[in-house]
């Protein structure tokens, strides 16, 4: 378990890495690194709080879902 994180908590752990180049979706030359998604019970609610921390919105959103980018470019989803 992670210092400071409950039994019901989840840790995720990052490192830099030299040369980092940003994905750029769905650009297949710029690949994500990872994905994640978000479940959450209002996706408007949800899209304003993203985009207010930095988010950028991509395309890509259907009646459950919506994706964004982190300010670094990193692409997540909202899903509702």
């Amino acid at each position: 378990m992670w210092p400071g994180t409950s039994h019901d908590e989840i840790g995720i752990a990052f490192q830099k890495v030299d040369d980092y180049r940003p994905p750029r979706w769905p650009d297949p030359e710029f690949p994500q690194q990872f994905h994640m998604d978000f479940e959450v019970d209002d996706l408007d609610e949800a899209e304003s709080l993203v985009l207010s921390m930095g988010a950028i919105a991509l395309p890509g959103r259907g009646e459950h879902y919506r994706v964004f980018a982190d300010p670094v470019g990193h692409p997540f989803c909202i899903c509702g």
